[in-house]
């Protein structure tokens, strides 16, 4: 049934004026905004939705992934544009002094937050 559709997914934001700063300057999408909403122009031609909320809640999981060839240089650009990544130490999952999680059963992967708290992550290729 929906198999042609040009499906996307979509989460809020309490703040789109930050939202829009960190998607476009911080990470470098395209994004275009429109009726109070934004949507980011992925690479791949894929496009998310982010709508405004003001009863909020960030996602406690991934809402977007960044597959990159050189994670640890993808890591330390995002740093060097302010970006704190994500620190975890419980069983099956810790991350380095870097905030890169390694060895586990799937890619070298590191975790930050938007302005509004949803998760995003960068994950090696």
């Amino acid at each position: 049934m929906f198999k042609d559709t040009a499906a996307f997914s979509g989460f809020s934001a309490d703040d789109i004026a930050a939202a829009k700063k960190f998607y476009g300057e911080t990470l470098g999408l395209e994004v275009a905004e429109f009726n109070g909403m934004l949507e980011l122009r992925l690479g791949t031609g894929g496009r998310v939705l982010i709508y405004p909320k003001p009863n909020h809640v960030p996602a406690t999981f991934t809402v977007l992934n960044f597959p990159v060839a050189d994670l640890d240089q993808a890591v330390a650009e995002l740093r060097r544009r302010g970006v704190s990544f994500e620190s975890y130490d419980m069983p099956g999952l810790k991350t380095d002094e870097s905030g890169i999680a390694r060895g586990g059963d799937g890619p070298a992967i590191a975790w930050f937050t938007d302005p509004a708290g949803n998760i995003l992550a960068v994950l090696e290729q």
